[in-house]
C-alpha cells in the first residue's frame, strides 16, 4: 500500500511497484485514510510519506503497527532530518528511504522490507544504530534477566548477534550456511521467546546486552 499526499507522485510509485511485479492493493492520499484502507486491506508493506494531512505519517505508523504487528513500514520521505529519521522508527518504521531513491532502490527496498529486513538511505543506518546504543547506556529492567524467562538456544543467540551488527537475513544465512527461511523462523522464535513485536526492538534488546561486539 502506498501512502503520499501527492496524486502524481503517489501514482508514480504505485505503477513502479506494480511494473516491478508488486501488488498495489491500495493508496492514500491523506493519514486518517491512511488508516482506514490498511484497516480494510492489511497490506504486508507499507510505504509511507511523513509530511501527511489530517494525521502525521509517524501517528499513521504507530496506530497501523500497534494494530497489524505484522506489518512493515517503508517511510519513503524528502527530509533526512536525524530528528524524523529516528522518530519514524521508534514508531515502528522497519526501514527509512530519501525520495532521492532510484526506481531501483525502492523497489529492492520494498521486497527487502518484506522479508523483514532493515533497509535505510546510505548514513541513516548508522543513525539509528548509534541511537539505540545511546538509549542502551541507561540500563532498563528485562524481562530476559529475570528467573524463569525464556532461554535462547546457541544458534538463536548467534542469529541475534549478527542481526545487532546489521546483517540482512540473507547475509546471515550465507555467513551461518543456512536458508533465508531458517533465519526468519530463528528471529520469530526469538521475537515470540522474548515478547518482542519486530526487528527493530529486537536490535535494542541485543545491543543492552552487549551482543552487538560494541
Amino acid at each position: 500500500m502506498v501512502v503520499d499526499d501527492h496524486p502524481m507522485w503517489r501514482d508514480a510509485v504505485a505503477r513502479d511497484l506494480t511494473a516491478a511485479g508488486f501488488d498495489v492493493v491500495a493508496t492514500a492520499g491523506d493519514g486518517p485514510q491512511a488508516v482506514r484502507r490498511a484497516g480494510a486491506v492489511v497490506p504486508q508493506v507499507l510505504v509511507l510519506d511523513l509530511n501527511l494531512p489530517g494525521m502525521p505519517g509517524v501517528r499513521v505508523c504507530k496506530e497501523l503497527v500497534a494494530a497489524q504487528p505484522a506489518l512493515r513500514v517503508l517511510v519513503l520521505s524528502a527530509s533526512g532530518e536525524h530528528a524524523d529519521v529516528l522518530e519514524a522508527v521508534k514508531s515502528g518504521a522497519t526501514g527509512y528511504l530519501l525520495k532521492s531513491a532510484s526506481t531501483e532502490e525502492l523497489t529492492d527496498a520494498v521486497r527487502r522490507t518484506a522479508e523483514g529486513d532493515p533497509v535505510f538511505t546510505p548514513g541513516l543506518a548508522g543513525l539509528v544504530l548509534g541511537e539505540y546504543r545511546r538509549l542502551a547506556v541507561e540500563p532498563a529492567p528485562s524481562a530476559g534477566d529475570e528467573p524463569g524467562a525464556p532461554r535462547l538456544t546457541d544458534r538463536e543467540t548467534e542469529v541475534l548477534r549478527l542481526v545487532a551488527k546489521g546483517l540482512s537475513y540473507k547475509q546471515i544465512a550465507e555467513r551461518l550456511v543456512i536458508s533465508h527461511r531458517t533465519v526468519q523462523n530463528h528471529v520469530q522464535n526469538t521475537l515470540g521467546k522474548l515478547q518482542l513485536h519486530n526487528r527493530v526492538e529486537l536490535v535494542r534488546y541485543a545491543i543492552e546486552r552487549g551482543l552487538d561486539g560494541s
